[in-house]
């Protein structure tokens, strides 16, 4: 979709370049600060290089083919992708190096992935079972064009991977052996040691879980199959990952935006954040009869839920908090004896949950200070097939 196709730009068009303009912004918006966003990305690129290792951002929290292409200008060597209709949507927008993160095994899924392998330069897809590494071989031999594959481990999750060292080796084995595809290397995700807030607990766990992850990439090794690429990390481990030199690349996302969930995570031992919040949501108070507090016009329907109630950037005074009122409404309550937001004020708030609010909004509204300067394609908006 064309930006003069989408509902944001129809409404909100006319105002870019205008002085203060993100204040005549219909709500609720997704915003996103641009200088905010130009500083995540730079200081990732400057931690990577420092580290010497490489970046392979994930798509799936931005979702933007503006934003992927702002990553690789910055050094980034190509993007991850969580589903086959992401990388679809990015590679239409020009993109050329991809790897996704997520099996495809269904039939009508390969019948895609071959025909996205035949039309991009690079790209990688992971797998954990034999019987899809078959299924992908045979689609390969008759599209005529190699398959790049990484096998993915289980790092204890029980999500995705291979869930044992013995049979990691025997997927590599498998997949090296058939000449339909290539054997690149494996993926390794501990998606749930991202979020711990406390960087030493953080650093434990993930040393305990590298060694694991070292002592497989070793066995291949020894068995003449080092993966040439080790795949994996996150924002909220980077720092750790990076330190422990076993990962190539790293498949940061959220570090873009910072939603509140990672906000509170001491990233890098520092006891301060590492990153800036460039992601908001503007809001306006639509109703303010109750003494102490006010209603919002961004509700369930505009951000993503699971983490809690979002927090407040401004517009309402220190102390404030917020809890969900319905589809539509969420409260702004504030300290007792103070002041709420009055009618029709802008209220901005910090998504709890970066990736999945994305997924809600057709636009990003790119501001500089209080001025919008352009609006971008959310390019794979709902692309989870």
């Amino acid at each position: 979709m064309t930006v003069e196709n989408l509902e944001a730009w129809k409404l909100h068009g006319h105002l870019i370049g205008q002085q203060g303009s993100r204040r005549s912004l219909n709500t609720p918006a997704l915003v996103l600060d641009l200088d905010m966003l130009d500083r995540n990305i730079a200081e990732m690129a400057r931690f990577a290089a420092a580290n010497n290792v490489k970046l392979r951002p994930h798509s799936k929290t931005h979702k933007s083919v503006d934003i992927a292409k702002r990553q690789i200008a910055n050094g980034a060597l190509g993007v991850c992708c969580a589903k086959l209709g992401e990388a679809e949507a990015l590679a239409e927008g020009g993109l050329e190096n991809m790897h996704i993160t997520s099996a495809v095994v269904t039939p009508q899924g390969i019948t895609r992935l071959m025909e996205l392998n035949g039309k991009v330069k690079d790209l990688m897809i992971v797998v954990d079972h034999p019987t899809n590494v078959d299924a992908l071989a045979a689609a390969a031999t008759k599209a005529g064009k190699p398959l790049t594959v990484i096998v993915d481990i289980d790092p204890g999750i029980h999500r995705t991977g291979v869930a044992s060292p013995e049979k990691v080796v025997e997927l590599v084995k498998k997949v090296a052996g058939l000449k339909s595809l290539k054997y690149a290397g494996v993926q390794f995700y501990c998606g749930s040691h991202q979020h711990i807030i406390d960087f030493k607990e953080r650093q434990a766990k993930m040393e305990e879980r590298t060694a694991y992850l070292k002592g497989i990439v070793d066995t291949l090794t020894a068995a003449g199959l080092k993966p040439g690429i080790v795949t994996g990390s996150g924002t909220g481990t980077h720092y750790i990952d990076a330190k422990l030199g076993v990962f190539t690349e790293l498949q940061v996302g959220s570090y873009v935006f910072m939603d509140h969930d990672y906000n509170v995570c001491d990233l890098r031992g520092l006891d301060k954040p590492t990153f800036e919040q460039a992601l908001q949501i503007d809001a306006r108070v639509i109703s303010a009869n109750t003494p102490g507090m006010a209603t919002i016009d961004a509700g369930l329907k505009a951000m993503a839920t699971e983490k809690g109630p979002p927090m407040i950037l401004s517009g309402a005074i220190e102390g404030a908090t917020t809890r969900f009122t319905g589809d539509e409404y969420t409260a702004v309550i504030v300290p007792e004896g103070k002041d709420a937001p009055a009618l029709a004020e802008q209220v901005i708030l910090t998504p709890p949950h970066c990736d999945p609010t994305v997924n809600l909004y057709e636009a990003f509204h790119v501001v500089k200070g209080d001025t919008l300067v352009e609006i971008w394609p959310v390019t794979a908006r709902g692309r989870s097939r």
